[in-house]
């Protein structure tokens, strides 16, 4: 990614998804994913001119038209995301957070034992 990270406002990110998830696209492919009711083909389009001044996507030419591919992997951009949401809301503390849903009762026992399990299968051997 961009040395400079810029979070994405929801409509930017509900383009860079159908992006990820089709790798590569057209602003018609594009507006064929979203959800109705459908935004106009120049909004899209200018999305997508802003998500490629951000650095997040690139295209290629096709005569008069442009198919576009995103430059930021998607777990790269979750990845910071996820420590933006863990710095701003609980002090970038993962305990924190597992004990606001714990507490919330959005997340089980059993999810919780499924996390400490992960995390112990991906501890370096000694």
């Amino acid at each position: 990614m961009k040395a400079q990270f810029k979070p994405l406002t929801k409509a930017e990110e509900e383009i860079m998804q159908i992006l990820w998830k089709l790798q590569q696209a057209f602003v018609k492919d594009i507006v064929d994913e979203l959800p109705e009711p459908k935004p106009h083909y120049n909004t899209v389009s200018t999305i997508i001119k802003i998500l490629s001044d951000k650095g997040f996507v690139a295209s290629e030419s096709f005569g008069k038209s442009n198919r576009y591919y995103p430059l930021v992997k998607k777990d790269e951009y979750t990845k910071k995301t996820m420590k933006q949401f863990l710095k701003g809301y609980f002090e970038g503390s993962y305990a924190n957070m597992l004990s606001f849903f714990a507490k919330e009762k959005d997340i089980s026992i059993e999810e919780l034992e499924s996390i400490l399990k992960e995390l112990k299968n991906n501890q370096p051997k000694k």
